[in-house]
């Protein structure tokens, strides 16, 4: 299901753990254009959906389908975990035709899927999923965060994939935090992590299959940037830590989704306190959109066949030692 449905977040790495095995509910979107003048805030700006306190599920593609390609965003975290025997996280479930982009901010993460890849990530880490024709995949806590505990915070973000990349190969690529480069803010006044994409001259080291900016950025109190969304683009900031004002007059809060109109360019941020923004960024992929359970598809009988080529055990196998 793509948005609505909870978990208990806690328990393993986040909401889109439930995303990935309810199969109950479908959607269809279809995506459109705003316009105007010049790059502004919606005016329905919104929190993240959580509990307890908590974040959760920030937006999905049935709430912001003029987000595309961006198909759901998921904050999972902040949470302390105490020391455990047993790991926490998502056991092996299938995906079609998106890509997943888990951004670790605390804790860390091992990964493995049935198309032969695997690693762990941890702090400033960022590992770049292509399900594409289908894969299985588990996420975990890795053992040794188990076993010791600790803050756990993660961004985990789906990305679409256009009508003619949907059926490619799986693909794993694990963005260590010494290959995202850095770009120092004058002053001191910060800096920006380039995960995929542009800025000031620094590439991202993220492939991707449509142009997309994915932006960590960390700004000090009073100090403001300039970034330039294209225009045409789909934009939304997310506000992780601290608040900022946009544009000159516009505050967002921590915790809070920020979606500007595609028409225009630049977006002035001011932080009026030391904060974190995830920034999202892209060419929209203008293709109808039809999302059930953990497959994302352009018309219903491709769910369909997605669903007979799981059952058919078309997405891999499980290894041995994970079944005996």
């Amino acid at each position: 299901m793509l948005g609505g449905g909870r978990s208990d977040l806690f328990q393993g790495l986040g909401t889109v753990a439930r995303l990935a095995h309810d199969l109950e509910i479908g959607l269809r979107a279809e995506h459109h254009r705003d316009a105007g003048p010049e790059h502004r805030l919606v005016v329905d700006q919104q929190h993240a959906d959580g509990h307890d306190g908590r974040p959760g599920i920030v937006t999905s593609v049935t709430e912001r389908p003029e987000l595309s390609p961006f198909i759901l965003l998921d904050h999972a975290g902040p949470a302390d975990f105490k020391p455990a025997a047993k790991a926490r996280g998502v056991d092996w479930h299938p995906h079609r035709g998106f890509e997943t982009v888990t951004v670790v901010y605390d804790g860390e993460v091992d990964h493995h899927d049935t198309a032969g890849n695997g690693g762990r990530i941890a702090k400033g880490d960022v590992q770049w999923m292509t399900a594409g024709s289908g894969l299985l995949h588990k996420e975990f806590h890795s053992p040794e965060f188990t076993k010791t505990g600790g803050r756990f915070e993660v961004m985990q973000l789906w990305v679409n994939l256009p009508a003619k990349s949907k059926m490619t190969a799986p693909r794993y690529q694990e963005l260590t935090t010494k290959t995202i480069p850095e770009v120092a803010l004058p002053d001191g006044g910060g800096k920006v992590r380039v995960i995929a994409g542009e800025y000031a001259g620094a590439r991202g080291p993220a492939e991707t299959f449509t142009p997309v900016n994915v932006l960590d950025v960390r700004l000090r109190a009073g100090q403001k940037l300039v970034l330039d969304l294209r225009d045409g683009y789909s934009a939304a900031f997310y506000i992780l830590r601290g608040g900022v004002r946009l544009n000159g007059s516009e505050d967002a809060a921590e915790t809070e989704l920020v979606v500007f109109e595609r028409a225009g360019a630049e977006v002035a941020i001011e932080a009026l306190s030391d904060a974190t923004v995830f920034v999202m960024n892209g060419q929209p992929i203008e293709e109808p959109v039809y999302g059930y359970g953990p497959f994302v598809m352009n018309t219903p009988k491709e769910i369909e066949q997605a669903f007979v080529d799981f059952r058919l055990g078309k997405f891999g196998t499980v290894p041995d030692e994970e079944t005996a």
